[in-house]
């Protein structure tokens, strides 16, 4: 929230776009100089002429820098769009914090907004200059393209009789909903998200389908909105009903049997009648054909805590149960019989002891997978005739080191996803957790979803890899028999690509596990452009995925290094918890060492290695890149969180991260987000490494001021010739639904920023054949 007087924005306004004579105030201004020789050999020298005809071109379309020198072969210079600096101040707990760049918080102030826009004409003239010299941009582009270009599709899952899936035919910027009255039948399209808007920047963020497939509720995003509006379509007429929802988020919907209505979580109405974020939701019950200005509260706990519920209903529509949401590690479960007059919320589950996700239900037994007292899961039943712990039975354990990540009831079995060396496993166990058959899922696989009905004898599984798009399985309940039903085929020849799964020591003694994927000739001499990617936090599992944008630059000879960080959870709570709050820097730790492991093993050089990373992973390029500049030549921090002081001022969302971050109103998380908030130690001029920080103008669930904050900071403190520049996509949020054009845009420019500090050429026959030689070849 910004918190600075008006008058200081005034002042900041008028200092910064030329209303007092800044242009005479040499002295408050902050020229950097960049040097051709490059800091410790680590960039490409060519990033001098770009950086001075792109900063030249700046200063003469905005003013708001000054002249750069004329460049020479020895010495040149970039200046950055000048940034007016604050005094703003916090006190934590005694310590006075700085905040200089405070006023960019107001990302809707027309300073704000002009900053922002000189920002991203230096990085168009950077790429436009870099264009001019290689042409890496549209050929990146093209391969790009090409690589997207192929028919895929998602399991369908069963309502009835009938089946809803989605598909894109290649280049479609959404998906579209089809409907399957059988399996041999012609499908239907229900609904084609590339008809929401002319420039695909609308996505469908969700569906929900009633029993029976008589309706279809669906989610409508705007521009990469967290917020959404629900609508829904009658599936025999593919008419939309006049039900609208909205002031909604990530709810899921909990249908009646009957399909006449649903249970979701929307947010209070502040006086002004616009939605509350900063506020819990309530449950509220939408009876079909009615408006939603009648919908009745269910549940609110707003009184009581700022814990969010969520609604489930079982498939026989007896409970109704409420996920009361305190954080990522931990929830709550709370019941109500709707189908008996009177009855009051109960709440069976409320220690706090560990995550508890509903599976299905059973008469009176309501099976759950739980973290609680079980680390790496287990499957236990309550009895709602007597809810209480000491009566829970366990009928699936823990199984070593192999987690579980979920759980799906289908045909009277339970389908158990475990992760083991954060690669997927599938088992099936009878009702009574009787184990019966483990799944041949492919080894360097990961599980996307297992789709099924409690009372169907079938179940559909999407299996993908790193270098093998996610394909359908088919699998028989009654006869075992587990087939695959399509195998997507991207232009490319994947078959000469490899994953590799190694481990090394981390700083704690601990060993880690990473991913390597890259052309099976490599050869190892030290020097191969590596990009390490990471994530670590919030119990996410970074395990073998596809996408036609690594696939791009594995196939030209380079790495792609997936560390299993701590904070993810790809080896279960413990794993998860050793990477949070206090122990965040553990984090740090763990992709410092793999950076480290992948130069001591002869696959690359700091001169090679770029580190990119989303949301907390954008976090983790931030500290990666102030705690170990000399490790890297080039940092993609893409819609990151940098300020971990204030993070929690955005939304009560963002304050739903203590549970991983710790927030700094606690005097002891307070010393440990400052010991490590990128924001916060770019605190002295250095040389970090080239650096592309991305975001989207419209991002609600990581304000885009952490970004501006981060840029700016860096641009102060660079002394080098490495470049630190902002892209700030409009009509962009956090990333979700993004459309294919744009996901094609951000990437050709991310990988044209790489090739550009990493020193490497892009062959121009290199785009024209799927078979071709090693392309990345050094600047000389």
């Amino acid at each position: 929230m910004f918190s600075l007087a008006h008058d200081d924005i005034v002042a900041a306004d008028k200092d910064l776009f030329g209303l007092l004579p800044i242009m005479n105030k040499k002295s408050q201004l902050h020229p950097l100089s960049f040097p051709a020789q490059h800091l410790l050999g680590r960039l490409n020298p060519r990033f001098a002429s770009i950086l001075a005809a792109s900063a030249l071109a700046v200063s003469l379309t905005h003013c708001t820098v000054v002249e750069a020198p004329e460049p020479t072969v020895e010495e040149t210079s970039i200046q950055y769009p000048y940034t007016s600096r604050s005094d703003a101040t916090d006190d934590y707990h005694g310590t006075t914090v700085a905040d200089p760049y405070r006023w960019l918080e107001a990302t809707e102030h027309p300073a704000t907004q002009q900053w922002v826009d000189a920002q991203n004409a230096l990085t168009d003239q950077f790429f436009s200059q870099q264009q001019a010299e290689h042409g890496f941009q549209p050929r990146i582009k093209q391969r790009l393209t090409q690589l997207w270009n192929f028919p895929r599709q998602s399991a369908p899952t069963r309502y009835g009789q009938r089946y809803v899936y989605w598909q894109n035919n290649g280049l479609q910027n959404q998906n579209a909903i089809y409907l399957l009255e059988h399996l041999d039948a012609v499908p239907q399209r229900i609904l084609d998200g590339n008809q929401l808007s002319t420039d695909g920047t609308t996505a469908i963020a969700d569906i929900s389908v009633s029993p029976n497939a008589d309706y279809l509720a669906y989610a409508v995003a705007e521009q990469g909105s967290d917020w959404v509006e629900w609508r829904v379509r009658d599936m025999h007429t593919g008419q939309d009903l006049n039900d609208v929802i909205r002031g909604v988020k990530f709810t899921p919907l909990a249908w009646l049997p009957d399909a006449s209505g649903f249970y979701y979580s929307r947010y209070p109405d502040t006086p002004a009648g616009e939605p509350d974020d900063n506020q819990p939701v309530a449950i509220y019950f939408h009876r079909l054909n009615s408006a939603q200005r009648n919908d009745r509260n269910i549940y609110d706990l707003s009184r009581f805590s700022a814990a969010n519920p969520y609604p489930h209903m079982t498939s026989d529509g007896r409970f109704l149960l409420a996920r009361v949401e305190h954080g990522f590690d931990a929830n709550a479960i709370h019941v109500l019989d709707i189908n008996q007059p009177g009855a009051r919320w109960q709440p069976i589950i409320n220690q706090l002891d560990g995550r508890y996700e509903f599976i299905a239900s059973d008469a009176n037994l309501l099976f759950f997978h739980t973290t609680a007292e079980a680390p790496n899961g287990r499957v236990i039943a309550v009895d709602m005739n007597r809810p209480e712990a000491s009566h829970w039975q366990t009928l699936i354990e823990s199984d070593g080191d192999a987690a579980i990540r979920d759980v799906a009831y289908i045909g009277g079995r339970f389908f158990v996803h475990r992760l083991e060396q954060a690669q997927s496993r599938v088992d099936v166990y009878s009702a009574h957790g009787r184990h019966q058959q483990q799944l041949p899922i492919a080894p360097m696989s990961t599980v996307h979803a297992i789709t099924g009905g409690a009372e169907h004898l079938e179940a559909f599984i999407e299996v993908e890899s790193f270098t093998q798009p996610a394909s359908v399985w088919h699998y028989q309940i009654d006869h075992a028999e587990f087939t695959q039903l399509d195998t997507p085929q991207p232009p490319a020849r994947l078959d000469k690509l490899t994953t590799r799964q190694v481990w090394y020591t981390s700083s704690d003694g601990e060993p880690v596990s990473m991913f390597l994927v890259h052309r099976k000739d490599l050869q190892l001499q030290g020097n191969t452009p590596t990009l390490l990617y990471g994530y670590g936090g919030f119990n996410i599992a970074l395990t073998p995925r596809f996408n036609p944008h690594w696939i791009a630059w594995v196939e030209r000879g380079g790495v792609l290094a997936v560390p299993n960080l701590r904070g993810g959870g790809e080896y279960g709570r413990d794993w998860h918890l050793g990477g949070t709050q206090a122990n965040k820097q553990q984090v740090f730790d763990d992709a410092i060492y793999a950076a480290r492991w992948l130069i001591d093993n002869q696959y690359t050089q700091p001169q090679r290695l770029a580190i990119s990373g989303r949301s907390n992973g954008g976090l983790l390029v931030g500290a990666l890149m102030i705690q170990a500049p000399d490790l890297f030549a080039a940092a993609l921090p893409d819609v990151g969180v940098f300020d971990m002081l204030r993070y929690h001022t955005s939304s009560a969302n963002a304050r739903s991260w203590q549970s991983d971050f710790g927030i700094a109103t606690d005097p002891d998380m307070f010393a440990a987000l400052r010991a490590y908030s990128p924001l916060h130690n770019v605190d002295k001029p250095g040389c970090y490494p080239a650096t592309l920080i991305t975001t989207g103008a419209a991002d609600n669930r990581v304000a885009p001021w952490h970004s501006y904050k981060f840029a700016a900071s860096l641009q102060y403190a660079q002394h080098c010739d490495a470049p630190i520049l902002l892209r700030t996509w409009d009509a962009v949020g956090h990333g979700a639904g993004s459309p294919i054009w744009l996901q094609i845009e951000q990437a050709a420019e991310q990988w044209a920023f790489l090739y550009q500090a990493l020193g490497l050429e892009l062959k121009p026959q290199a785009l024209q054949s799927q078979a071709q030689s090693s392309n990345l070849t050094a600047i000389p």
